[in-house]
């Protein structure tokens, strides 16, 4: 497995333990449809979220949000409409979120913007 791929997984674990922690229940990983990949969908009291994580080892490319751009969001809020059709679940209360992951030498700094559409 590429270290990419490795640093990927890391931050998606880690982004799993943060929502945990934060009283949110995680219903899948990695939903994959035909246009393209969730990362983390999970539930918050009455509220669905589908989380995009992104990691990086430093900041030398930019922090991991800005990478999140328009276009992405949009694929995000089709890929959220795909999930519910798939799934028979209520779209009324669905929320996007986007957790930046940079995991560097000096540590772990993991940045949760909700509602990031």
């Amino acid at each position: 497995m590429a270290r990419k791929d490795e640093l990927g997984r890391m931050g998606e674990q880690l982004a799993v333990e943060h929502l945990t922690a934060e009283g949110y229940t995680i219903l899948e990983r990695n939903w994959r449809c035909a246009i393209g990949e969730i990362d983390i969908v999970a539930q918050h009291g009455d509220t669905t979220v589908v989380v995009e994580v992104k990691t990086r080892s430093g900041l030398g490319f930019g922090h991991p949000l800005d990478a999140v751009t328009p276009r992405k969001l949009a694929r995000l809020r089709r890929l959220a409409g795909a999930w519910c059709s798939a799934t028979g679940a209520a779209a009324h209360a669905l929320r996007i979120d986007v957790i930046g992951v940079v995991a560097a030498r000096e540590g772990i700094v993991i940045d949760h913007v909700r509602q990031a559409c």
